[in-house]
């Protein structure tokens, strides 16, 4: 069953922020929009790459009023230590959740049960809690967070601009589509 449209469930969690230990509810989620990024774990090769990529463009989620949740399986201690350890984590300044327990992953079905490691799978959720976009890869094939910035302003414009969608490629300012009989077979 797909998670577009669904509800996120209750968790609460305890996330590595700047220097703090932070406590993330699904309660503290709501309210605006937010991206679930899970990753399989810290101290490996190719989510230091995804998480650096994701930190770099911050600043541009943020200005769209959209909070960062990296999330793994690992604690937020070991969080806090790849912070310390590692130049690229300490570009980071999104919390990072620690999911020891694999609450949070199952909630979002990315959970690998025999190897207690998240798949990569990213999750943009409304200001109602509503996931909107879900995307699940493979361990190896990492994302680009330039990608998942096109898609979340393509979502928000959806969101307040009801019956229009954006068509393959939408990047922000450009035309959309307005679904109607007038439409079909001519695109």
């Amino acid at each position: 069953m797909s998670l577009i449209n669904s509800e996120i469930k209750p968790f609460k969690a305890q996330a590595y922020l700047d220097g703090k230990f932070v406590e993330v509810s699904d309660a503290s989620v709501k309210g605006k929009w937010a991206i679930f990024f899970f990753y399989p774990a810290d101290f490996t090769f190719v989510c230091p790459t995804e998480l650096g990529d994701m930190a770099d463009l911050y600043p541009e989620f943020q200005k769209l009023g959209v909070e960062v949740y990296s999330v793994s399986t690992d604690t937020h201690f070991t969080h806090k230590a790849w912070h310390d350890a590692s130049d690229t984590i300490k570009k980071i300044h999104y919390p990072m959740i620690g999911d020891p327990t694999g609450t949070i992953s199952r909630n979002f079905d990315v959970m690998i049960e025999e190897e207690g490691l998240a798949l990569r799978g990213t999750f943009v959720v409304n200001p109602e809690g509503v996931v909107k976009v879900a995307e699940i890869h493979d361990l190896g094939i990492g994302r680009d967070a330039a990608e998942l910035l096109r898609k979340v302003k393509a979502a928000q414009y959806v969101a307040s601009h009801p019956g229009e969608v954006c068509p393959a490629k939408w990047k922000e300012g450009e035309a959309t589509l307005k679904p109607s009989l007038d439409l079909v077979g001519k695109i």
